[in-house]
């Protein structure tokens, strides 16, 4: 019996991540609980498992008096020579409980005592199983549709898909498996409460770090990202290795590992940049693919002035601000775009001793290889040449529906 006891407590260590020695421990304390309800007290009672054998040690321990007052806790000199022939008044002696005489009523609540602290293990099992994965993603599957948001079976518990959460535009039936980043874990009377997102920024970094092995062992890193799910991304990344490409890296040989996290996020776009410790250069890179002329950046103020070439303005700018948005988001400045025309006729370029002296095409920032700019173009813009164009940081972009 004692064997088969064990050997239970192993496979309920193995299938629900409760630990052995808890449920042990869980055992002994409804023993306790037993004795309780069958003799009104326990506190002379000493209970212990043995973890190699599972023998039982159950014993109480009683005071030898002359007079018994109270026979829980104590016991006549003659009661107590039948345990031990040498004890004397006053000893205390050790008679062993026979769980066999305990009522119903103590050995249900005994067995209730058990099964409650395994299914409190259990939940404290879950819960820190998916704290501990916290910002990465998981795959589940669809298990119902409950208004706006979705239940989704991530194996050892569900977990809520809200609507702010879901990329616009998909739909999802149940049995369909997908991937989602677990957002937040919370604790719960009835189970963690796993709160998880496809929306999120770090899912598309995590995505990217599944399929690039330079993110994975610290050779390129992925310094800031910014995201419009659904729509549109931007990532800094930077090597550490000079030897390396950080953006080639994460394009992949002809852009499979691009084109991978792509396929995730069904046609959802991806512009990678270089990372720069220079504000300017950043900010230029940032702004790709549209060609910059200068950037002056101030960095104690997080602002910067930005000159692209009159027929670049709406391409800097993007459909309804997104491109010059998500800028802004990527580097931390307040961005403010203005045209050749519109900076020459605001005196900007003799204000910083700008000179002029450049051919269309000299010192722009352009990789046809990794963006299409005429995609952009396509997209277009609300403004055109001669519009007064407003800074840009990540709030209330003119004409942005969020």
């Amino acid at each position: 019996m004692n064997k088969e006891l064990l050997e239970a407590l192993d496979a309920l260590e193995k299938e629900k991540g409760i630990s052995k020695e808890t449920l042990l421990v869980a055992i002994e304390n409804s023993l306790l609980k037993a004795c309780e309800n069958h003799f009104g007290k326990a506190d002379n009672v000493k209970v212990h498992v043995d973890r190699e054998t599972g023998a039982f040690e159950f014993y109480r321990e009683l005071t030898v008096v002359e007079d018994v007052e109270d026979p829980a806790v104590e016991v006549s000199l003659e009661q107590a020579r039948e345990l031990s022939p040498s004890c004397q008044i006053g000893d205390v002696v050790r008679k062993d409980v026979e769980s066999r005489s305990f009522g119903r009523i103590a050995t249900t609540n005994a067995k209730n005592v058990i099964l409650q602290k395994i299914r409190e293990e259990e939940r404290r099992s879950i819960y820190e199983y998916f704290l501990s994965r916290e910002r990465e993603i998981m795959t589940g599957i669809v298990q119902r549709v409950m208004g706006r948001s979705i239940s989704i079976d991530l194996g050892r518990a569900d977990a809520i898909l809200g609507e702010n959460e879901q990329i616009k535009g998909e739909h999802y039936e149940p049995t369909d498996r997908i991937k989602v980043l677990v957002l937040e874990v919370k604790e719960n009377n009835k189970g963690p409460r796993i709160l998880v997102s496809r929306t999120h920024p770090d899912f598309v970094k995590r995505l990217f770090e599944t399929e690039v092995t330079e993110l994975q062992d610290g050779t390129v890193e992925i310094k800031a990202i910014s995201r419009e799910a659904g729509s549109r991304t931007k990532m800094a990344v930077w090597s550490n290795d000079p030897d390396v490409d950080p953006v080639g890296a994460c394009v992949g040989m002809n852009g499979s590992r691009v084109n991978a996290v792509v396929d995730e996020l069904h046609g959802e776009k991806i512009d990678i940049i270089n990372w720069s410790d220079n504000s300017a250069e950043l900010i230029e890179n940032a702004l790709s693919p549209a060609k910059v002329i200068c950037v002056i950046a101030d960095d104690d103020e997080k602002s910067a002035q930005v000159v692209v070439p009159d027929y670049q303005l709406s391409l800097a700018i993007g459909k309804v601000g997104q491109n010059a948005k998500l800028a802004a988001r990527l580097t931390g400045y307040k961005i403010d775009i203005k045209s050749e025309t519109q900076a020459r006729e605001s005196g900007l370029f003799e204000e910083i001793g700008y000179i002029e002296d450049y051919e269309e095409g000299d010192g722009y920032y352009d990789d046809e290889e990794y963006y299409d700019e005429e995609e952009y173009e396509e997209e277009g813009s609300e403004y055109e040449e001669g519009d007064v164009v407003p800074e840009y940081d990540d709030e209330d972009i003119p004409g942005d529906e969020e």
